[in-house]
């Protein structure tokens, strides 16, 4: 009879312990969703680049992007044109877009999303807007408020 109780009683033991974990991580994890859901859930952002030349350049705007899983190409975007595209944030909190623009015999390379420094920049709405024009490169996320964030060289 003793052996019974000590294997009841340690059945319960067991399931204490179970559900104190299971209970630790549903808090660990309601808590990591709400302070860094972007690092987290899979929240979605639009990433989108316009050519905003405005001296009628026929040379187009010649544009690489790529990020660490996906090669998206190349693209010649004329004045006007854009280039855009949308994602979910992978539960790393890792996702790194980087775009390499030319245009005549300028070349720049740079972040065009990038976690640490867009998650709160890109707005509530997760949106990523870059204007490139001919003095330098720069950001909103409404496009209507634009920053410039660097010049060409």
């Amino acid at each position: 009879m003793a052996r019974i109780i000590n294997s009841k009683s340690s059945l319960y033991s067991n399931r204490k312990v179970i559900i104190l974990v299971i209970f630790c991580l549903a808090i660990t994890i309601i808590l990591f969703s709400v302070y860094q859901p972007e690092r987290f859930v899979g929240v979605e952002y639009d990433v989108r680049i316009v050519n905003g030349f405005t001296n009628n350049s026929s040379l187009a705007l010649v544009i690489w992007c790529s990020s660490e899983v996906e090669e998206m190409g190349g693209r010649a975007l004329q004045e006007g044109d854009d280039f855009s595209w949308s994602f979910k944030t992978n539960s790393l909190g890792t996702n790194h877009y980087i775009c390499t623009m030319k245009w005549d015999e300028r070349r720049r390379k740079f972040d065009a999303f990038k976690i640490p420094r867009d998650i709160d920049r890109c707005s509530l709405f997760k949106k990523c807007y870059w204007l490139v024009r001919e003095d330098g490169f720069y950001f909103s996320n409404d496009e209507i408020n634009w920053k410039k964030d660097f010049s060409w060289s």
